[in-house]
């Protein structure tokens, strides 16, 4: 059984582990942890896990939780994790950070993106990026795992296979993204209040949104080539969702066939991947609640370009669920365990 923590288990992604993790056959979770809730039972704060979980939640001691546990889950604000990790912690125990310390191999990029100063940058070049149908090889071996961003997971497995098989230009991409309202957190901020965000969609983080760098890196590595991109997410008035709709200029005239084979190549023996039936448009409603994320393309002939189209639930593939997965590859146990997670509908 491997023993699990979490530091930052009552924010949404924290709740998420929590949820999955219940139901995970080969985990238990022995620590959870909360800087805001210390010594409340968890169900108080979550009373969906009433009589489901009946411990309390406890403070985000790192160097305490690694003598206790075999891996622990950093669901927390930039910056947290990479001021507590050090090298006792990491011969102790494994860490899979859902921040983005350790996500962008240029700590300058990070520091210019997320205005902090990285407190331990030595550990970036070590720490693995997080995305199994990528880097599942890497991740198996890993000590030190950095989750990916819910955008930049949705958009990188919806381009990724076109990148690499050279089907589009690379510097022509340009990225609108739709998030419901769980990505911003579950901390208290008047532009998330019901009367703000209900019966409106808005753009925000115009030319600025800080998962860009994230993004252009890991596409960049698909191409084989640095490129840069437009990328424009959205706020929707939803709980949970992400939907984005990627566009770029086709190198050659393509067919549908060429391109499913491309789709095909990368995602065929993947469960959590779903290429759709021709001319079927991902939704939001048809992966909410599970680790899956929906992919399909429409090629433009009259413009020669293409366009890729992905669903997946933020807080399942897009933090939690992808989480548990790079868990379970680190101690090799299935792939899929507890991520079976059938989606919800209605």
């Amino acid at each position: 059984m491997i023993k699990v923590g979490i530091i930052g288990s009552t924010g949404y992604a924290g709740g998420e582990l929590v949820r999955i993790l219940t139901g995970h056959k080969e985990a238990e979770i022995k620590w959870y942890g909360s800087r805001s809730y210390i010594d409340k039972k968890y169900a108080q704060v979550y009373q969906n896990m009433f009589q489901i979980v009946d411990d309390k939640c406890m403070d985000d001691n790192m160097e305490e939780l690694s003598r206790e546990v075999d891996v622990i889950f950093t669901a927390t604000p930039q910056g947290l994790c990479a001021s507590l990790v050090n090298e006792e912690i990491l011969s102790r125990t494994k860490i899979v950070d859902l921040s983005a310390d350790f996500r962008i191999k240029d700590v300058k990029v990070y520091e210019q993106w997320y205005g902090i100063t990285h407190p331990t940058p030595g550990y970036i070049p070590e720490a693995v990026y997080g995305l199994c149908e990528i880097n599942r090889e890497d991740i198996r071996k890993a000590r030190l795992i950095a989750n990916p961003g819910c955008y930049p997971t949705c958009t990188t497995l919806s381009i990724y296979p076109l990148l690499k098989e050279g089907l589009i230009a690379p510097n022509t991409i340009i990225v609108d993204a739709k998030s419901g309202t769980s990505g911003a957190g579950r901390g208290a901020k008047v532009d998330n209040l019901f009367c703000e965000v209900n019966e409106n969609i808005k753009a925000y983080g115009v030319a600025a949104h800080r998962h860009t760098p994230e993004i252009e890196e890991q596409l960049g590595y698909a191409a084989g080539e640095p490129l840069k991109i437009n990328f424009t997410p959205h706020l929707v008035p939803m709980n949970r969702g992400i939907l984005i709709t990627a566009y770029a200029s086709l190198k050659k005239e393509t067919s549908y066939e060429e391109v499913k084979a491309a789709y095909d190549k990368y995602y065929a023996s993947e469960q959590f991947v779903r290429v759709l039936e021709q001319d079927v448009c991902p939704q939001t409603k048809w992966v909410e609640g599970s680790n899956y994320v929906d992919v399909n393309f429409k090629l433009d002939p009259r413009t020669n370009r293409i366009i890729m189209m992905g669903a997946m639930d933020n807080l399942v593939k897009g933090a939690a669920g992808q989480a548990v997965q790079n868990m379970n590859l680190m101690f090799g146990i299935k792939e899929s365990e507890g991520l079976n997670l059938v989606p919800m509908f209605p």
